[in-house]
């Protein structure tokens, strides 16, 4: 029988193996099925004299450029 010894036999390899850092295994993404008409936040970059017209008419105006822009969608089909 062989007998393995208390200590390893390189205590520099032990030392720098306890040191390494930890692979992280990633989770993998969960996909959640879409709402219908959910709206989503995004990042748009407009011209400015186009946001001044929507927002002239006060509060709402994201909704107002999301109207014409699907007024656009539906035209365009």
């Amino acid at each position: 029988m062989a007998t393995t010894p208390r200590r390893p036999a390189n205590p520099k390899d032990a030392a720098e193996a306890l040191f390494k850092p930890a692979k992280k295994v990633a989770a993998p993404a969960v996909e959640r099925p879409a709402l219908p008409n959910a709206k989503e936040l995004v990042s748009l970059k407009i011209d400015s004299d186009v946001l001044a017209h929507f927002q002239a008419d006060g509060p709402g105006w994201q909704e107002r450029i999301n109207d014409t822009l699907r007024a656009a969608m539906k035209s365009s089909a």
